[in-house]
């Protein structure tokens, strides 16, 4: 393997997954910034490649479709770009569909993590001394890998233990931890991230929000799981963006960052503030509020989820800019404007975007 390009100007930054969700909000933000990114992403059913339509023809953006398990691929790609930073993004994320179908969840965040940390230790060890200091592997993970928690107890931290309760967590706890042993053990510099919900434009309508304006949109039942009291700790993406990048530039190696925005809300009020934002925009002449259904609860459901972000704040500096409130009502007006982009009808899984 031939390594070239190191040292080049400005360093060069892998995102995998930077066609999804949170992986474009951080593409857009760094290639805005002058920043090289190459963004290697699977092209699967949650990739939103019109994301990056105003970066895709920017000179310090490329684009390679490929899986984070193809070893060649991705040898082959870190030594031909030089990579500097690796920020590993790409995942299943749908709890519903690691409910329904969980070998697809092993496959990617656990056996894709591993080809993909073990092509990046290969790569790092023949670097030079200067280069290997200045090399990182940023894992970015959930809140879920800790389980549950009680609505009178504390918040996740960087010690909360793993507990994972879904087959989609236990794949992200399981990755986890072997980006940790290869630091441990290897000594690959690594930088690890747990973040709570994220929402914002762009997002897949498989994810309670998303789906819950462009159903409301058109005025269909909106499914809410129980009695819709589970709680969510909701940060918005263009926030999560910008803690990534705090991290991976600042960050210690071989630490863990907790990033959330101090915002937890129930389910079932955050589906009756999408109502009523929606009907002040776009009344329909009757309340969105009479569109909720409630619907046999998810298997091991989660009561809430809740992160405190001291340690992020404290040490890099970063807080979130982005209130609920506002950030909300931001999404609706963009799914308003942008709803004919998505088509519900194809997200067909029976328990699919119930919070």
């Amino acid at each position: 393997m031939s390594i070239r390009n190191i040292g080049r100007e400005p360093p060069t930054i892998l995102v995998t997954g930077g066609s999804g969700f949170i992986g474009s909000a951080l593409v857009r933000r760094l290639v805005g910034q002058g920043r090289r990114v190459v963004n290697l992403d699977k092209l699967t059913y949650a990739a939103a490649p019109a994301a990056l339509a105003d970066v895709e023809r920017k000179p310090n953006y490329r684009f390679v479709r490929g899986d984070i398990a193809d070893r060649r691929l991705v040898s082959e790609l870190l030594a031909a770009e030089g990579v500097e930073t690796i920020v590993h993004l790409a995942a299943e994320s749908h709890v519903d569909r690691s409910i329904d179908g969980p070998g697809a969840f092993v496959a990617t965040n656990i056996v894709g993590t591993y080809e993909l940390l073990d092509a990046a230790r290969d790569y790092w060890e023949k670097l030079s001394f200067d280069a290997k200091s200045a090399f990182r592997f940023h894992h970015v993970s959930t809140d879920e890998v800790f389980g549950d928690l009680d609505f009178d107890t504390g918040k996740f931290d960087e010690s909360s233990p793993y507990r994972p309760s879904s087959p989609y967590s236990a794949s992200k706890a399981a990755s986890d931890h072997l980006v940790r042993a290869w630091h441990h053990t290897y000594g690959l510099p690594v930088v690890v991230t747990n973040c709570s919900n994220n929402y914002g434009p762009w997002q897949a309508p498989e994810k309670l929000i998303s789906l819950t304006i462009l159903k409301a949109l058109r005025g269909e039942p909106l499914p809410v799981y129980g009695n819709g009291a589970n709680v969510r700790d909701w940060l918005h993406v263009e926030d999560h963006a910008a803690a990534l990048q705090a991290v991976f530039e600042r960050g210690r190696v071989g630490e863990t960052y907790a990033i959330g925005a101090r915002e937890e809300h129930s389910n079932i009020v955050t589906v009756a503030r999408i109502c009523d934002l929606l009907d002040t925009r776009l009344p329909i002449g009757r309340e969105r509020r009479g569109l909720i259904e409630f619907v046999a609860d998810r298997p091991g459901h989660d009561r809430r989820y809740a992160i405190d972000p001291s340690k992020i704040e404290t040490e890099l500096g970063w807080k979130p800019q982005i209130s609920f409130v506002e950030g909300l009502s931001a999404t609706v007006d963009w799914y308003v404007e942008h709803g004919d982009r998505w088509a519900v009808g194809d997200w067909t899984l029976e328990r699919v975007g119930r919070g």
